[in-house]
């Protein structure tokens, strides 16, 4: 890309551009071409272009918010690039590192490999010599059925009873006295607003919950409304924060 073209975009509003050593324009197409390994990671300050992207955002008139994303998701992946190039990696060694220059070395492997060859000869010779077994998968002969024990001999009817007696007896209740009754659904909040609607056209929320008895009530309506709100049948409206709420249905009548 030539630097006409560079500067071109780096004046366009709202791009954030930068200037470094390996580098000068927008700093969009510096990511492109660190991730193309076109530039080297390592030779980029992000703590530096960080400082000057806030220097930049503080321009009202050019901040941008997909622009404030895309910086931070670019700034994370090149982080862990980085991180990556500097970390020290552990390299596997390979054979000749193992062996060295020493033949005493390279004999002793000699010899762990023909004995490693002759233990696999071993062991397929024993593994074609037992495909030729199979086990019996008939019971013992009849006339050896007095040998067996008897299972039964030792249970009497008293366990048995106790047995069963642990297995059909109920469960025992369950505690729910810690747990608050459901006093109040949303479907009878809901009616109960719908009702109100209907007879007023546009009320306020106080108005919506003046025949409430008790503070779950006005939660459940409150909740209801924001429900409503959301499915696109009323129209909500406060003119101050902290003031009254104008509600007014604009759905379909019933």
């Amino acid at each position: 890309m030539s630097p006409d073209t560079h500067e071109e975009r780096a004046d366009a509003p709202g791009t954030f551009a930068v200037e470094l050593p390996v580098f000068a324009g927008p700093f969009k197409v510096l990511a492109d071409l660190i991730l193309d390994q076109k530039i080297d990671v390592c030779d980029v300050p992000i703590a530096t272009i960080t400082d000057r992207f806030l220097e930049h955002a503080k321009d009202a008139e050019r901040w941008s918010l997909d622009e404030a994303t895309w910086f931070l998701a670019a700034c994370a992946l090149l982080l862990e690039l980085k991180v990556g190039r500097l970390m020290p990696r552990r390299d596997t060694p390979d054979e000749e590192d193992l062996l060295g220059v020493s033949p005493d070395l390279i004999y002793a492997r000699s010899i762990e490999l023909a004995a490693f060859r002759l233990v696999a000869v071993e062991i397929a010779r024993r593994l074609e010599e037992e495909s030729l077994h199979f086990t019996r998968e008939a019971g013992p002969p009849p006339e050896f059925a007095h040998l067996y024990p008897d299972v039964m001999e030792k249970v009497l009817a008293e366990d048995l009873a106790a047995l069963a007696a642990s297995l059909l007896r109920p469960p025992p209740l369950l505690d729910l006295s810690h747990v608050t009754p459901i006093r109040y659904t949303m479907d009878e909040a809901r009616a109960a607003v719908r009702s109100h609607l209907d007879r007023l056209g546009e009320a306020t929320f106080r108005d919506l919950v003046a025949d409430c008895d008790e503070r779950i009530q006005i939660v459940v309506r409150f909740l209801v409304l924001l429900d409503l709100y959301r499915e696109g049948k009323v129209d909500l409206a406060q003119a101050e924060t902290f003031g009254e709420i104008q509600v007014r249905w604009g759905g379909d009548a019933v």
